[in-house]
């Protein structure tokens, strides 16, 4: 009876946790094409208002990593954003989103988005990722864009030199 009990328990916990797992796969826009995620990021946080910094010492430390999101448009083209996530106690947080202009501008069918690395979580702050796109639909074979993000912060989007 017991093992009954305890085995029915665990079977109404793992459907709500799948359902709540479906609930956050169904939110994703149905136009998302590719999503990476890499790099990693840290900062301490320093109070806004003036003559009330914190030292070092006492600033509360943030970090996260980046997610690269592909997102297909009504003509075929993507558009490309660039997302911080912060990890806190309660998950992943989005901090911001920022799409990245230059691929816009391209009218860029993305065809592949690729990590440095497929070994798990840097160590080093710093982003650094391939994105594979084609400026015409008909073109052979996909241009590769490398979008780098510097351990200052400091982002650069340049044709990959191989």
């Amino acid at each position: 009876m017991m093992k009954t009990l305890l085995a029915t328990t665990f079977l109404a916990a793992s459907i709500c946790c799948a359902q709540a797992q479906t609930a956050d796969i169904e939110a994703l826009p149905a136009s998302t094409i590719f999503v990476t995620s890499s790099g990693m990021w840290e900062q301490d946080m320093l109070s806004p208002k003036e003559g009330d910094a914190k030292t070092p010492a006492n600033a509360p430390h943030t970090r996260g990593y980046y997610k690269v999101v592909a997102i297909r448009q009504g003509d075929g083209t993507a558009k490309i954003y660039l997302q911080q996530i912060a990890y806190t106690a309660a998950g992943p947080s989005l901090v911001e989103t920022v799409e990245l202009e230059e691929f816009t501008q391209m009218k860029a069918y993305v065809t592949d988005i690729r990590p440095e690395s497929s070994s798990g979580a840097s160590d080093v702050p710093g982003l650094f990722v391939t994105v594979h796109l084609k400026t015409d639909p008909m073109q052979k074979e996909a241009d590769a864009w490398t979008v780098l993000i510097d351990e200052l912060g400091d982002m650069k989007i340049e044709k990959a030199s191989n």
